[in-house]
């Protein structure tokens, strides 16, 4: 560090980054965590369909598939999401799907069509009513929003940043 030589900075950045993984683990180690997403991605069984579901989130997704990609029965599964999640998987899903468009909207040109269609909706008005039924608003609306900085507009960069992360996990 002291010495500026090639490279430092990107050291210093990971070796950061690699202290706050080590910290996370602990705490995880150490702490019962609450229904979430975190405990999702901590559950050596669920893992693997949240995986999926973020990998893949146009994909048709059904509860038969997504229990079959852990080998459990459709009841297991859903039931195992939905205590470790707080949620069934679906609306997990769901979610995912609108914090991706929250993003995409917010940082891309895209036409909303073409994104309802990358998200898996049957169509641009059934990923609108889908949008709004969570977010509060249009997808334009809220686009349009985020970009002028309105009100939360800054705040709701900082959520989704926080709730994707910065390369879309």
């Amino acid at each position: 560090m002291a010495g500026h030589r090639i490279g430092s900075a990107f050291a210093i950045r990971q070796h950061g980054q690699l202290l706050v993984l080590d910290m996370l683990r602990v705490y995880l180690d150490q702490t019962a965590l609450p229904p979430g997403w975190l405990r999702v991605l901590t559950d050596e069984r669920l893992h693997a369909t949240v995986t999926l579901m973020h990998a893949q989130p146009g994909e048709n997704w059904r509860l038969e598939t997504l229990a079959q990609a852990v080998a459990m029965s459709r009841t297991a599964f859903a039931t195992r999401f939905r205590a470790v999640a707080g949620m069934p998987p679906l609306t997990y899903l769901n979610r995912w799907r609108i914090l991706l468009a929250q993003r995409a909207l917010r940082d891309g040109d895209g036409h909303v069509g073409e994104l309802a269609s990358v998200l898996g909706y049957a169509s641009e008005g059934a990923f609108s009513t889908a949008f709004k039924r969570v977010v509060g608003e249009s997808p334009l609306r809220y686009r349009k929003r985020v970009r002028e900085g309105g009100p939360f507009g800054a705040e709701q960069k900082r959520c989704c940043d926080h709730a994707v992360g910065e390369d879309g996990s």
